[in-house]
């Protein structure tokens, strides 16, 4: 098994790098696969409670989002609001009585599965108007951080952040984790729980000091460690979902790791963090981005 899911960890590594390499409609269109897919695997969670979500007004609504995400970022917040409206108004309208527990189904499903993700797209294509493939896509001439666009090397360093916490924790625990870390998921360990923070926080630096963040021991630690808890903490809120509808795995897609949600997991809480962090809180410590 932990061949199998190495493996399998491997190749989505790989599909998520040409993915972000890429940009424009390619990185879109790939994550909305992949929302949708997850989306899929939190209402078959809810299901498993007997909730009856509005799983394909969810799901249309959501993809609406993600499109606006990347053709017209600041429009996010309004389509959520929006998609929110017309979710509650096809619970209401049914044949039968809606119950709480369906509208807050339905609206986790929109804000879990599909507007916090969304954050991912609006990074890739921050100050990313380069394009030199079709469908706005992009291929680098040359492989050096001057080159690159910014968006896409914030997105690879949060991304491999994210990798390095989830193989530290993994790695660690079954090699020396001892102590539990919570009921919630009774294989998560103490040990390994401090360990894939420390390999956010060390893979964090060391994308500062290349970038030459100003404190980049400083600014540098504050990402990686912030992704490393934000990233245990949507695995385990996945786990406790898991763990309220009586099931091991979100899915069966992914060998060795479960469903898209399983291995997704990380992603969702992270994305609005290291969105804010990039564009609200680097840009206003002085000397950060060239020029400044």
């Amino acid at each position: 098994m932990p061949w199998i899911r190495i493996a399998s960890g491997g190749v989505a590594i790989a599909i998520a790098l040409l993915m972000i390499i890429l940009g424009g409609w390619y990185f879109t269109i790939g994550f909305g696969i992949i929302v949708y897919l997850g989306q899929l695997e939190v209402f078959a969670l809810t299901k498993a409670k007997g909730i009856n979500a509005a799983v394909k007004t969810t799901l249309i609504v959501s993809q609406v989002l993600l499109i606006s995400a990347h053709i017209a970022p600041p429009l996010s917040e309004a389509i959520l609001s929006l998609a929110g409206t017309c979710i509650c108004f096809y619970v209401l309208f049914q044949p039968k009585f809606a119950t709480i527990a369906d509208v807050a189904a339905s609206i986790l499903g929109l804000f879990y599965g599909g507007f916090l993700p969304s954050y991912w797209i609006r990074l890739r294509d921050w100050e990313s108007d380069i394009a030199n493939l079709p469908l706005g896509g992009y291929w680098p001439t040359e492989w050096n951080l001057e080159s690159l666009p910014i968006g896409l090397i914030h997105t690879l360093l949060a991304f491999s952040c994210i990798w390095a916490a989830d193989i530290g924790a993994y790695a660690a625990g079954r090699t020396f984790g001892r102590t539990p870390l919570t009921n919630i998921s009774p294989k998560k360990t103490v040990e390994g729980a401090l360990c894939g923070i420390g390999g956010s926080l060390l893979v964090g630096c060391t994308g500062a000091w290349l970038m030459q963040w100003p404190l980049w021991w400083i600014t540098g630690s504050a990402f990686g460690t912030m992704i490393g808890v934000a990233s245990l903490l949507g695995d385990l809120t996945e786990s406790l979902m898991k763990r309220d509808a009586g099931v091991k795995d979100s899915g069966t897609l992914i060998p060795g790791h479960g469903g898209i949600l399983d291995r997704t997991d990380s992603y969702i809480f992270t994305a609005p963090l290291v969105f804010y962090f990039i564009t609200m809180l680097l840009p206003s410590l002085p000397g950060i981005w060239p020029g400044n």
